[in-house]
């Protein structure tokens, strides 16, 4: 029995997330590369994933493993499995692991990037994979603020489904706020996130960027651990996952 492991780029528009759901109501990204798989290796697969993306996200590198029978060389799997799949999901590397490895379990830690298009005219091109944001905002500040979000803190304020995480502690390692021409980039590494975590952080710092919420707030939103109080769920399109790390 061999365990592979998958690295995949996908743009999550047209699709209910990632996780396969029941009775396949809806069309998921893991749905539609295991029904690839079982085309072409002719065995029931099950993909196991690092982590479920949810409806409208994206991904540059969402890792996932399965095991199964077949001998067939990888490289050749590759062009198979890239030849059926839509245009809007690709396998970027495949590779063999030990027979531990476990895409989610064995993860260390996941960076995600939130895109905000911040310019007064919209992109027909970008659409899908940006938040179109037409007022200034206060950049510094916003990096000031989410300096408060370092560390290993309970981030319930920030959860979309307060009350349904077995775990709502979780630890932030990076926070970075880019700006590139008409661009920021909000990126976040941490070992785990709650539900519509990352959107929530940002819709939160985009609030204290236009100045609606004052200088502090995030802090005090965190300790406060009442999702009430912060910022909108900014919408999915403009997420992304980055890398996984191992």
């Amino acid at each position: 029995m061999r365990n592979i492991r998958l690295e995949i780029e996908y743009d999550g528009s047209n699709y209910a997330g990632w996780q396969v759901q029941p009775k396949g109501r809806a069309k998921t990204i893991q749905a539609v590369i295991e029904k690839t798989l079982r085309k072409i290796l002719q065995e029931k697969i099950k993909l196991i994933a690092s982590g479920r993306t949810d409806a409208g996200v994206h991904a540059r590198a969402q890792v996932a493993n399965f095991f199964t029978c077949s001998k067939m060389d990888l490289s050749r799997l590759k062009i198979a499995l890239n030849g059926v799949l839509p245009e809007d999901i690709k396998v970027i590397r495949l590779g063999e692991e030990g027979p531990c490895f476990h895409s989610r379990f064995r993860a260390k830690s996941k960076i995600y990037r939130y895109t905000i298009l911040n310019r007064d005219y919209s992109s027909p091109l970008l659409r899908n994979t940006v938040y179109f944001y037409p007022h200034p905002l206060d950049i510094k500040l916003m990096r000031k603020e989410s300096l408060g979000l370092l560390g290993r803190h309970n981030f319930s304020a920030f959860c979309a489904a307060r009350g349904k995480e077995k775990n709502p502690v979780k630890t932030i390692k990076k926070l970075s706020i880019v700006k590139k021409k008409d661009f920021i980039h909000i990126d976040i590494e941490a070992d785990g996130f709650l539900y519509n975590m990352v959107r929530n952080i940002a819709g939160t710092l985009v609030e204290i960027g236009r100045g609606s919420l004052a200088a502090g707030s995030l802090r005090k939103i965190l300790l406060s651990r009442k999702r009430s109080l912060a910022g909108p769920t900014i919408p999915a399109k403009g997420l992304c996952l980055l890398k996984v790390k191992y």
